[in-house]
């Protein structure tokens, strides 16, 4: 059935498609027409930073950006969700058109610019779910932000999710904000992740509970920029590491459709890069930090090589888009 649908899909505008899908499995979740995307995936329990997931496949952030479509993703079969990209006051984004596919190297480019309706409408949306999963909220900066202030839009954002989240992810490797990936780098990460550990201990006692803070990295660093930022969130004691997100890199896809356009790219074409910087960091982690693996994944043997690596979790997103729902259960039959 998934095929069917995806044809008709992509016949039309890549985020138009995106948009409708959103708002259908909006419309439809917790309803009769669920059975469509519903299945029943196997229990493979993986405990991380503190959380047990009933299994180790997780929809990465991207996707449902304000967390409309929660249920539907739980009802798939996912061992996690993540929600957001989500910045403390709504924006826009980019101008359009900005997404767009590469069908040859099952791809996708986008440059969104992390629109999105504001972390109150998300928060409000969190609050109407039924889902009682593991959920992770991705926070971001606004555009308007400038980058020496950026500290101050990751902390609203993680005050006021930090109630409804069971893991926070602060993304810090976008290609599409202006300045943002420069987060990743020196005194700018040192700073913003002191003041967000900072911020977790006072939150800790606020709300009784603790909630793990994760970071977002880039596929495009170097081996020393990856050794750099292994010590930077160690010494900072971060909770964990998600590798990786969409990259710059456009030797994966030339000549393909579509290929020069501006914007992250993601898909399968991803997953030897994403698998490198993955291993690199894994080793210098040493079992110190856990690592969600994201990039590339779009199999069960893609998936499997990730874990072997080091990850303890994965992540899909663009693999999703071309396989549908029966990905989940690929990747959890291998595992």
């Amino acid at each position: 059935m998934y095929s069917i649908i995806q044809k008709c899909l992509f016949t039309q505008d890549a985020e138009w498609s995106h948009d409708f899908t959103i708002n259908w499995l909006r419309r439809t979740q917790n309803t009769p027409l669920s059975f469509i995307y519903k299945q029943s995936i196997a229990a493979k329990p993986v405990t991380a930073f503190g959380i047990t997931f009933k299994n180790p496949v997780g929809l990465a952030a991207g996707l449902d950006k304000n967390g409309e479509c929660i249920d539907a993703f739980g009802a798939m079969g996912f061992g996690f969700v993540e929600i957001g990209t989500v910045t403390p006051k709504a924006q826009a984004g980019n101008d359009k058109p900005r997404m767009f596919r590469l069908p040859k190297g099952q791809a996708i480019i986008n440059r969104m610019g992390f629109n999105n309706k504001g972390v109150d409408n998300l928060i409000a949306n969190v609050k109407k779910s039924k889902y009682d999963g593991v959920l992770g909220i991705n926070i971001g900066k606004n555009k308007t932000t400038p980058e020496e202030n950026a500290l101050d839009d990751y902390l609203i954002c993680l005050r006021k999710v930090y109630n409804y989240a069971s893991y926070v992810t602060v993304n810090i490797s976008s290609p599409n904000t202006p300045g943002l990936r420069n987060l990743q780098h020196g005194d700018a990460l040192e700073t913003l992740l002191q003041g967000l550990k900072k911020e977790q201990k006072l939150l800790e006692v606020e709300h009784g509970k603790y909630v793990p803070i994760l970071v977002k990295i880039a596929p495009d660093l170097s081996d020393k920029e990856i050794v750099d930022m292994s010590n930077s969130l160690i010494n900072a004691e971060i909770d964990g590491v998600i590798a990786t997100n969409t990259t710059l890199d456009r030797d994966l896809v030339a000549g393909q459709q579509n290929a020069e356009e501006m914007g992250g790219l993601s898909g399968a074409v991803l997953q030897a890069k994403s698998q490198a910087v993955a291993e690199k960091l894994c080793k210098e982690i040493a079992g110190r930090i856990p690592v969600i693996g994201v990039g590339g994944i779009h199999s069960g043997s893609s998936a499997k090589e990730r874990i072997e690596a080091g990850s303890q979790l994965i992540q899909v997103y663009s693999s999703l888009i071309y396989k549908g729902p029966s990905l989940i259960k690929e990747i959890v039959n291998s595992l």
